[in-house]
């Protein structure tokens, strides 16, 4: 282990004696204090060598009996605390369920007061085969009532290492309805670029206190209208139209980041998703013929492309390469001149498919999207769209188009053949009444319906009203 050197301070006593190099740690040592550096290290591999004799006689005694394995003690865990879990779980279900119930059990007991109504009169007069299968199946849907409830449904995710279930206590959709005479916000007064004007608007934006960000095409500029004052601001593209970074040509659509103080910009004119921050441009994405855009719960941006015919979706940050997620040209699954795009809480795109008179939607990772309003070509009649322009969907999943080429906003529910006409068109005049060619679409948060009226020039506030 050592050899015997020249007089050097140990590293243990810190005199100056004939030392000794030890070659695993490369001090030096007094021949005593050797010794006991010696000793020691003869004790550790002791402790070493038991410690591995241990780990043989486990090794052995696992393979013997693998239920004894840590990973299979950590499995048994997990089911105990999960079998805990799902008992708590389901118990407090078990009370939801209950303290529901009465509600249900209510509106079933009325739904019977009616039927045993209508039974009396049918013994009071004579009644047909017709009367007899109206009873049968006003009955039979009051004992699926009763067995399935409409308000509860109890759903499992299958995606989860242990089947969690949950309850969902459905409330009974609102279909909400709007005043008729709408009230101008903004424009309304001409076809001009003066500050109390609009030039053909395009997309239209509502911000959480009621101020109104639209995309004014033709006077290629993006202007804010303050809700309170009426007054309106440029808040890009006061430089006119031009491909300058401080210019736009033709925007047709806008995201507002109203903590970020930053507008992403559908510049189609210029071929570009541009972002103007505080007066700051930055060129998000070039070379695309954008025209519709949306942003996900993720962060994640989509662009419509108005030439490829498909939607594309972007990682903020990162905008090298876009994933197509609508479109590719695929049988079936073509878009026509795609314009207006909105993205839902699960990822799923729908868009506004303008040259097939319809609106397409995909969901998140497929590769076929689905007919979800219109596609019976173009036309007037409830099954019909006519160069449809933007699409909102509320959260009860109804989808809001605006029937440009009918001068009209509708209403499709997902599955239905016809969609419902929520604001009429009245004609091509500028009364409170009509929209003449609506285009971009939006709610704010009381659930008023904003409609951009791209030939009256101008922007219509339609108050709910249920």
């Amino acid at each position: 282990m050592a050899t015997a050197k020249t007089k050097i301070l140990c590293f243990v006593c810190n005199k100056n004696k004939i030392t000794y190099p030890c070659e695993g740690c490369s001090k030096h040592f007094c021949l005593m204090d050797l010794t006991e550096h010696r000793q020691n290290l003869n004790e550790e591999l002791g402790h070493i060598t038991n410690e591995y004799n241990e780990l043989k006689q486990t090794i052995n005694e696992q393979k013997q009996n693998p239920q004894n394995h840590s990973s299979i003690k950590q499995i048994d865990q997990l089911e105990r605390n999960s079998i805990q879990q799902i008992q708590q779980k389901t118990q407090d279900y078990r009370e939801i369920i209950i303290k529901s119930l009465p509600t249900c059990m209510n509106d079933i007991e009325m739904k019977c007061k009616d039927l045993n109504e209508q039974i009396k009169q049918f013994h009071e007069t004579e009644c047909n085969e017709i009367d007899l299968e109206y009873l049968r199946n006003e009955l039979m849907k009051i004992t699926q009532e009763l067995n399935n409830p409409s308000n509860i449904s109890i759903q499992q995710n299958p995606q989860l290492f242990i089947n969690d279930i949950s309850i969902l206590l459905s409330k009974k959709p609102k279909f909400n309805k709007w005043k008729q005479n709408a009230i101008t916000v903004a424009g309304g007064n001409g076809e001009g670029q003066q500050m109390n004007q609009l030039d053909h608007p395009s997309g239209v934006f509502i911000d959480k206190n009621k101020n109104i960000f639209i995309a004014d095409r033709y006077n290629h500029r993006i202007v804010k209208w303050n809700y309170n004052t009426r007054e309106e601001q440029i808040i890009a593209g006061r430089n006119g139209q031009g491909n300058r970074m401080n210019q736009l040509n033709q925007p047709t659509d806008m995201i507002v980041d109203q903590q970020g103080h930053s507008i992403i910009i559908a510049d189609r004119g210029n071929r570009r998703v541009i972002q103007w921050m505080n007066q700051n441009q930055q060129i998000l994405i070039d070379n695309i013929d954008c025209y519709g855009l949306a942003i996900d719960k993720h962060g994640f941006l989509y662009v419509s492309d108005w030439m490829k015919d498909e939607v594309t979706r972007w990682k903020m940050g990162e905008y090298n390469v876009g994933i197509v997620v609508a479109g590719e040209n695929r049988q079936g699954n073509q878009l026509n001149r795609p314009t207006f795009i909105f993205v839902d809480e699960e990822q799923s795109v729908y868009v506004s498919d303008r040259n097939n008179h319809r609106v397409m939607k995909w969901r998140k990772d497929t590769k076929e999207g689905r007919i979800v309003a219109g596609g019976n070509g173009q036309g007037k009649n409830l099954n019909q769209l006519s160069d449809p322009a933007g699409v909102i969907v509320d959260d009860l999943g109804q989808i809001y188009v605006a029937d440009y080429g009918n001068r009209r906003v509708m209403r499709w529910r997902e599955g239905k053949e016809e969609g419902e006409v929520v604001v009429v068109g009245n004609g091509q005049e500028k009364h409170s009444n009509q929209v003449n060619r609506p285009t971009g679409l939006s709610f704010d948060d009381e659930g008023n319906l904003y409609v951009a009226d791209w030939k009256s020039h101008r922007v219509q506030k339609f108050e709910i009203i249920s």
